[in-house]
């Protein structure tokens, strides 16, 4: 005799866990590739630089798991929990925090522990990190100047633009200006501009100088 009932999705069952013991979210992170499996998400990236991969989307539901399991009774255990996932996780687990912190309620101790978060990727030179640090709205927790220089960075680090949330709607003259001295930097030592240096001086109106 045969059940019509379908298969559980693993997730759910981490959902559910978490939903009932938050604190198991420190156990449950790290086995989200094994429990629920790995592959490009969306935009096809395997890396997750322009998009989250499967096992970002499945650690992100498990932070706004997490996030309506605490409520807004308990700021500071959101913050710290999601701080440790980050602090104790690996390049990939990492990664995953910094997409999910949009699912972060905002203001008081989730914002400070974001802002914190996403300058300490954009301190390092994982592509991984950077791209996931400017790719999310939670990037505007950043200040204009580490916003800045973390767009600067992926010119360095091989980020694609692409990468960078809402950057049309925040490139600036500075940025343009920093922009401008990248390219006559590359091109004094006789190298190519890359395009898409180009495309941050088209945005902030300065393309001649390239």
């Amino acid at each position: 005799m045969t059940s019509d009932t379908a298969p559980r999705d693993p997730l759910d069952d981490l959902l559910e866990r978490v939903r009932r013991e938050p604190k198991a979210i420190g156990v449950l992170f790290p086995a989200v590739g094994r429990e629920v499996g790995r592959g490009p998400g969306p935009s096809g990236d395997p890396e997750g630089i322009l998009g989250p991969t499967v096992q970002d989307e499945a650690r992100t539901a498990l932070v706004t798991a997490l996030a309506d399991a605490l409520g807004d009774a308990s700021p500071d255990l959101l913050a710290e929990e999601v701080g440790a996932l980050y602090r104790f996780g690996d390049a990939e687990e990492k990664r995953a925090v910094l997409r999910s912190l949009p699912a972060l309620p905002g203001g008081g101790a989730a914002s400070r522990i974001a802002a914190g978060l996403l300058a300490d990727a954009l301190r390092g030179n994982d592509p991984r990190l950077i791209a996931a640090a400017l790719g999310t709205p939670a990037a505007a927790a950043l200040d204009d100047h580490a916003w800045r220089h973390g767009v600067l960075k992926c010119l360095f680090s091989d980020v694609p633009l692409d990468a960078v949330h809402g950057l049309a709607d925040r490139a600036d003259t500075e940025l343009g200006r920093m922009a401008a001295g990248y390219a006559a930097e590359r091109e004094a030592a006789g190298r190519d501009v890359p395009d898409d240096a180009r495309r941050l001086l088209s945005l902030t109106h300065g393309e001649t100088e390239a």
